[in-house]
């Protein structure tokens, strides 16, 4: 959900006093562009996600996650110090290396300060200390992430206008109004740049995919997980899907997704217009001992696709301490599979909440 998802749920339970500051997410939300790339405030929960599949000149492959999450804590307008706690702000950079056997990742957490992290519309920046991303006018976005053992330095450029989700301006969650977000993708970036990792600079190519979403109370109580996908073929065309888990395994018929075509037009999808099925092959953690489907049939049959999802690489959980934020599965994928009998192929990202114990939403 990136919507997809994440971890911003379980701040939102730990400041329950702050919800009636901050508005919800309804329908006929008037969209512009560049504006919505950037902060609103006036909504509680914001993430903006990128994740990408890359290969280096000799045929190494990588994916990578950068993740800003801006999470509303006080709205009181007489608060204006620099160190006044309005937001609090996350992130989480992962490195895949898929040929290589390996999973960096790593978080940080500040507060705005005097310029520690913060999303401006006015410099055209989302940042946490050293990790950014830039927008450098309208063709051209800037990606750069120092860790401990690696750095990645990205150029982006949209090939496709940015993707509206759901149906009127909203993507629905759960049943009520406004239990939904404002979720906007830009399906099709097509990629460049350095990873540094262990002393050593490698230049790569590929796409990446970037989630931007905004809410204030969109899931719903009986929701402990789900399983989103991000997927791009090698027709040019991209498809998000995303699944709802309840206690004892039943989906939630607010799962939904959306068909980008190579022209940029796109389809809503609802639940009953897909199928997303676990073959029964998965990984369990060493850190948490969640055990994650890691490979999976994925179906539209309105589209013609049959499709399997796999990955080179099974560890690509994101672990914490698990109190601040849930652990989360998020990895590059490899897709393989037909659209109307005819093979094709693909590449995609995947993320699994819920695993190690349900999402809970508050007190």
């Amino acid at each position: 959900m990136r919507s997809r998802a994440l971890l911003f749920v379980f701040l939102c339970a730990c400041l329950p006093g702050a919800f009636g500051q901050y508005q919800n997410a309804f329908p006929g939300y008037p969209y512009e562009f560049p504006r919505d790339h950037f902060d609103h405030d006036n909504y509680q929960t914001e993430w903006w996600y990128t994740t990408g599949n890359l290969v280096t000149t000799d045929g190494h492959h990588f994916g990578f996650e950068l993740t800003f999450f801006r999470q509303g804590a006080d709205r009181d307008p007489e608060k204006t110090q620099a160190w006044d706690l309005q937001n609090i702000y996350l992130a989480h950079l992962a490195l895949s290396d898929l040929d290589g056997g390996t999973f960096y990742h790593g978080e940080r957490t500040n507060r705005a300060g005097p310029g520690l992290a913060g999303a401006d519309a006015k410099s055209k920046r989302i940042w946490n200390g050293n990790w950014e991303i830039r927008w450098n006018g309208d063709a051209e976005i800037l990606l750069a992430a120092t860790g401990d053992r690696f750095a990645i330095s990205f150029s982006l450029r949209p090939e496709k206008p940015p993707v509206i989700h759901g149906e009127n301006g909203v993507s629905q969650k759960a049943a009520g109004a406004g239990h939904a977000s404002h979720y906007i993708s830009l399906t099709r970036l097509r990629t460049s740049g350095t990873i540094a990792l262990e002393g050593r600079s490698v230049s790569v190519r590929g796409t990446s995919w970037m989630d931007h979403e905004f809410f204030t109370n969109q899931l719903g109580a009986t929701q402990i997980g789900w399983n989103w996908f991000s997927i791009q073929l090698e027709d040019n065309t991209e498809c998000m899907l995303y699944q709802f888990r309840h206690q004892g395994g039943s989906l939630d018929p607010y799962s939904s997704g959306t068909y980008v075509d190579s022209q940029g037009k796109t389809l809503h999808l609802k639940a009953a217009d897909f199928r997303l099925n676990s073959t029964g092959e998965s990984w369990r953690s060493p850190a948490t001992s969640a055990q994650y489907p890691v490979a999976w049939t994925i179906e539209i049959p309105k589209l013609g696709l049959k499709l399997a999802a796999t990955t080179h690489l099974k560890s690509q959980e994101l672990a914490g301490d698990g109190r601040l934020a849930p652990n989360y599965w998020e990895g590059a994928i490899d897709i393989q599979g037909t659209r109307d009998g005819k093979p094709i192929e693909g590449v995609g990202y995947l993320e699994m909440t819920g695993y190690d114990r349900p999402v809970e939403l508050g007190p």
